[in-house]
């Protein structure tokens, strides 16, 4: 929606973690370190206290991730050994032949979550995420035509099957790894929106907003913010004419209010290709793109992946 908006302020940092010694560790030297960044270090006593931990561990069987995405609504990409299986909360994580994966947060997660590790030799670990709590915003749209708050019936029913219809491509679990490329911003523009804003409509109180707005003008062009497959271009009620695209292993992109398309569903994309013209389609007070990252059902925070700071 076009309102201006601050980023949202988060609150991170090294999370540590307990062994079998007792030995606190920091988050990265487990996994193997902040991808990009090499190992983390540790202090003389820790290394002595701990030797197995540091000796006796191959370094194949390291998982490594940004600890940055520990957050909510944040977005984690990694690398595991080859063959390693993983799971969030009891959740599979696919894992590609190269060892890439993916996995995100609610707007709501909570103060932690459980990453459970099987690797190629047999060992198996579950290891606690410590996620940071973020403040969100509140945002005040007025002007919007009744029906758009609180549709009638009919509409209700047709809000309905297009929320299922979203969820079916949304549950898709590919062999894509479009999301392990890196992402791109699908427009250039003031961001009106953020992610994670209470809303409240023509003074009525609605879900929070679960993507990120460019304040750009009808016609814009809009690139897919990295490879994949489109699996939606339709025409919905809220979003009005949007587009969906799978980049792997639940890793979903969505652009609405669009006044045209320039893909179709099924289409393969590469990352900064046009798929779409800007709009004002849907449930808008005037033209902009409406952009969302998701894992699987669950809505992330697009911002930090494609305007990273």
């Amino acid at each position: 929606m076009d309102v201006a908006q601050q980023r949202p302020r988060s609150r991170s940092g090294r999370k540590a973690f307990g062994n079998q010694h007792g030995v606190q560790r920091p988050f990265g030297l487990w996994w193997g370190g902040v991808e990009g960044q090499g190992p983390s270090t540790i202090s003389r006593r820790a290394v002595l206290a701990a030797p197995t931990l540091l000796v006796a561990r191959p370094a194949a069987a390291a998982v490594s991730f940004p600890d940055r995405g520990l957050a909510q609504g944040g977005f984690v990409v990694g690398r595991a050994a080859p063959g390693t299986r993983l799971a969030l909360d009891g959740r599979a994580v696919r894992v590609a032949a190269d060892g890439a994966f993916a996995f995100g947060f609610g707007r709501d997660q909570g103060p932690s979550a459980t990453l459970s590790v099987a690797e190629p030799g047999g060992r198996r670990e579950d290891r606690r995420l410590s996620i940071a709590r973020r403040q969100w915003q509140e945002q005040r749209i007025n002007g919007l035509p009744p029906s758009q708050v609180t549709p009638d019936e009919e509409t209700l029913q047709r809000i309905l099957r297009e929320r299922e219809k979203l969820a079916t491509v949304r549950a898709v679990d590919s062999a894509l790894t479009g999301f392990a490329e890196g992402f791109v911003p699908p427009a250039s523009g003031r961001i009106s929106g953020v992610y994670g804003s209470r809303r409240i409509l023509n003074g009525q109180p609605r879900q929070p907003h679960y993507g990120l707005d460019f304040a750009v003008p009808t016609g814009t062009p809009l690139r897919a913010a990295a490879a994949g497959r489109v699996t939606l271009a339709d025409a919905f009620h809220f979003f009005g004419n949007l587009v969906v695209i799978d980049h792997g292993h639940g890793v979903n992109t969505l652009y609405a209010h669009l006044s045209a398309f320039e893909v179709r569903e099924g289409q393969m994309v590469a990352k900064g290709d046009r798929v779409a013209l800007s709009g004002a389609t849907g449930r808008v007070t005037g033209p902009h793109l409406h952009f969302s990252l998701s894992w699987f059902q669950t809505f992330l925070d697009p911002q930090p992946v494609v305007l990273p700071a």
